[in-house]
């Protein structure tokens, strides 16, 4: 049985699509679970309509890791997946995922292709994806957190969700899990991410990067530099220069970029990073 746990929250405008593209994946041994926070708009009585074909509560959490969790401790299925309440899947994912398990029985984790679409559901881009490899799991974030299913038996080896993380949960579960766990990559599209100004993604661009510095840090003993890089671009971005200027490279945002590269670098590693390339380019190049 595969169990899909979506997390909720006031996303009346997206949950209908939602549970619209689990509920048709025309699968039998399905089960699916919503966990709702106590939604005061139009979200429950979206839910109510769907009562008789999924299990679902309404009640405060903790936030979005606490309601997965609480969804996973009920899960009756031996395969997991979380959907959040603005994101869908594609026709015949569920059936594609549970072939794949079946087919590979070592395997515990596996993860798809995905796409970005806009608030009303258009493509927008292809989500970057690569083959499995903990190395670079570590600098990048190349699952899309609706592309990945888990057997249930992974959250007795490695415990659930962090709910102190408001941001990052999902990386920061696949870094815990790729220590031990090879994760499968099929090159199948499963999912739907949705992206709009007023989700954590792209709303709080600066506390989510900084998250994940934080949490790189703490996993892996010192962070990322990779994304120390990148949330010195997200500040740089924040102060309004332009990255080119007529086509041509900004050479003004470069020297802020090598700065405040600078700065977080002592700030969260005590140091110089290894790979100076970013903070050489603008100190030297440009000063």
């Amino acid at each position: 049985m595969i169990t899909v746990v979506t997390p909720s929250f006031n996303q009346g405008n997206f949950i209908r699509e939602t549970i619209e593209s689990v509920l048709s994946q025309g699968i039998d041994n399905l089960e699916y679970i919503i966990m709702d926070g106590g939604s005061t708009d139009q979200t429950l009585s979206i839910i109510e309509e769907y009562k008789d074909k999924l299990y679902f509560e309404s009640k405060p959490d903790k936030g979005q890791a606490d309601a997965v969790n609480q969804g996973i401790m009920k899960a009756k299925g031996d395969i997991i997946g979380w959907l959040n309440s603005d994101d869908i899947y594609y026709p015949g994912a569920l059936s594609t995922v549970q072939k794949t398990f079946d087919e590979n029985p070592e395997i515990n984790i596996i993860y798809g292709e995905a796409n970005h679409i806009t608030r009303t559901g258009e493509f927008m881009e292809r989500y970057y994806t690569e083959p499995f490899d903990y190395e670079r799991l570590k600098d990048i974030c190349f699952i899309c957190q609706p592309a990945l299913f888990f057997r249930k038996k992974i959250v007795v080896l490695y415990g659930y969700l962090d709910i102190e993380l408001n941001y990052c949960m999902d990386y920061e579960y696949w870094l815990r899990l790729g220590k031990n766990e090879t994760f499968l990559h099929i090159d199948k599209l499963l999912s739907g991410s949705r992206l709009y100004e007023e989700n954590k993604t792209l709303g709080s661009k600066r506390k989510a990067h900084e998250e994940i510095v934080r949490m790189t840090k703490a996993k892996l003993g010192l962070p990322s530099e990779r994304w120390v890089y990148n949330l010195a671009h997200v500040i740089c971005d924040e102060k309004g220069i332009p990255r080119e200027v007529n086509g041509i490279p900004n050479k003004r945002y470069a020297i802020k970029l090598a700065w405040v590269s600078l700065w977080l670098f002592i700030k969260h590693s005590g140091g110089l990073p290894k790979d100076k390339t970013i903070i050489m380019h603008g100190l030297k190049k440009y000063s």
